[in-house]
């Protein structure tokens, strides 16, 4: 009894500040595709490289080569001769589902505003799969998106990444072992939330001084573990006896408490968990980059961060991304020093990270307008930046800072066959996505009404009929 204890404590110690492997999973399985070679496209891969008049061939939900090679004889053949092929488009700032459509106060579930530390919360339970947002970013080629708690917090809770695919579920959407990330929020909002009650937070002060006594607090909790793990190890390193000594069942019996606020914080100081961080002035971004020295994690991503083209270099520096805007700005007093070169100057040929994210359930249906508006303002200003450069905004450098490069983001052997084959070059106002597909299966033809998804919410509903 005593040795299955230990394994059952030992077990979880070595897991706290992640999810169970049983918490929740993955249930997403790639809906059934064929082999399928698309011909004479100008390609974009999305690491790069742009290939004119070139193929592209994918079979069992993976990518098999780029440019030219053979393929299967049943092989599915489409002729993008004139369009244009890109990675999956990836949203790294989304609120679907957890503040779904309809705007209504019954659908409002992204911010838990009861407390300034929440992170014990997690975004999945409160997504509803059946959001026709998601419907609408897919039309706009988005394969994969970050769902993220709003900004009312300064830990808002834990995010999710799924695969934006038709399902009942938020489980069979959850993209298949993608970390989890942490929404942080610096500035205005956790202050002004908590000021108007009264209480702390009420200032920039207080945001930094709450933080930090939260990652004490950890530390502390992955101290504990630590020593408990060391005892009951040393006690059964000690005893061959399968039911252990006094010492051992003590040990046992009094494990330290479990904290699912603290498992989510362990898990960034351990490194399993990303920091996706709600931050817009420059000065309070370097601030959370010396904390972050302070206590021995990373931050991922800034989002929003409309100073961040006065910090560039230091973000390159400390490998961190920035997930911006194209133009919003002025909306509040940290957003006012907003500039429309920001992607692009954060976009630094050495160690530079720039994303393109919406923030919004409109903007999304057109992130690649939003690149193009970026790319735009950048070749005003003088930088050269290529549309096989851009593309990464929304494609590469989002799969980088959502922990999932390795798997989708860029057209290359082995990815997952996140594709999209656009009419024209996406970076044109008249671009449309003609056809999407996720792991290889088709799940969108702009041509085709029995590949146009309808959200079950929007079945049955009254629709105009036309005398």
């Amino acid at each position: 009894m005593f040795r299955k204890a230990l394994m059952a404590s030992l077990a979880f110690c070595s897991q706290i500040g992640i999810a169970s492997d049983s918490a929740f999973p993955s249930t997403y399985q790639p809906l059934a595709s064929e082999p399928t070679v698309i011909r004479n496209a100008t390609i974009l891969t999305g690491n790069g490289r742009r290939l004119d008049n070139a193929d592209l061939y994918f079979e069992d939900g993976r990518i098999v080569w780029v440019g030219s090679g053979e393929a299967a004889d049943n092989s599915r053949v489409i002729d993008a001769e004139g369009r244009w092929v890109t990675p999956g488009i990836i949203d790294v700032h989304s609120h679907l589902g957890v503040y779904p459509s309809p705007d209504v106060d019954a659908h409002s579930d992204g911010n838990e505003a009861t407390a300034p530390v929440t992170a014990e919360v997690w975004a999945e339970h409160s997504v509803w799969p059946q959001d026709p947002g998601f419907t609408r970013a897919l039309a706009g080629g988005i394969t994969s998106l970050q769902i993220l708690p709003g900004s009312a917090n300064l830990f808002g809770g834990r995010s999710v990444t799924l695969k934006n695919v038709p399902a009942g579920t938020y489980q069979a959407m959850k993209f298949p072992s993608a970390p989890y990330g942490l929404k942080m929020a610096c500035g205005e909002n956790p202050k002004r939330v908590y000021g108007r009650r009264k209480t702390a937070p009420s200032t920039r002060m207080g945001n930094v001084a709450a933080y930090r006594s939260s990652w004490i607090k950890a530390q502390r909790y992955i101290d504990d573990w630590s020593e408990y793990e060391r005892k009951v190890a040393e006690q059964e390193a000690k005893n061959t006896n399968a039911e252990g000594t006094a010492a051992l069942a003590a040990a046992l019996n009094k494990p330290p408490k479990r904290d699912l606020e603290l498992e989510t914080l362990a898990g960034v100081l351990k490194g399993d968990i990303i920091v996706h961080m709600h931050c817009y002035r420059a000065d309070e971004m370097v601030t959370i980059m010396d904390m972050a020295d302070e206590f021995g994690y990373q931050v991922g991503t800034f989002h929003h961060g409309v100073e961040a083209y006065k910090i560039a270099d230091q973000l390159a520096q400390n490998g961190v991304c920035g997930a911006l805007w194209a133009d919003w700005w002025g909306f509040k007093m940290e957003a006012y020093d907003g500039i429309q070169e920001n992607i692009a100057l954060v976009d630094r040929p050495e160690g530079g990270c720039a994303i393109v994210h919406s923030d919004s359930d409109e903007g999304i249906q057109r992130l690649n307008q939003e690149a193009a508006k970026a790319m735009a303002r950048g070749r005003a200003a003088g930088l050269t930046i290529p549309e096989e450069r851009a593309i990464g905004w929304i494609t590469s450098n989002a799969a980088k800072s959502l922990g999932v490069a390795d798997q989708t983001g860029t057209l290359a052997a082995n990815m997952m066959a996140d594709v999209v084959i656009w009419n024209q070059n996406p970076f044109s106002v008249y671009a449309k996505a003609d056809q999407v597909f996720v792991d290889g299966a088709q799940v969108y033809d702009r041509f085709d009404a029995t590949l146009q998804p309808i959200s079950d919410f929007e079945l049955g509903q009254l629709m105009e009929v036309t005398p």
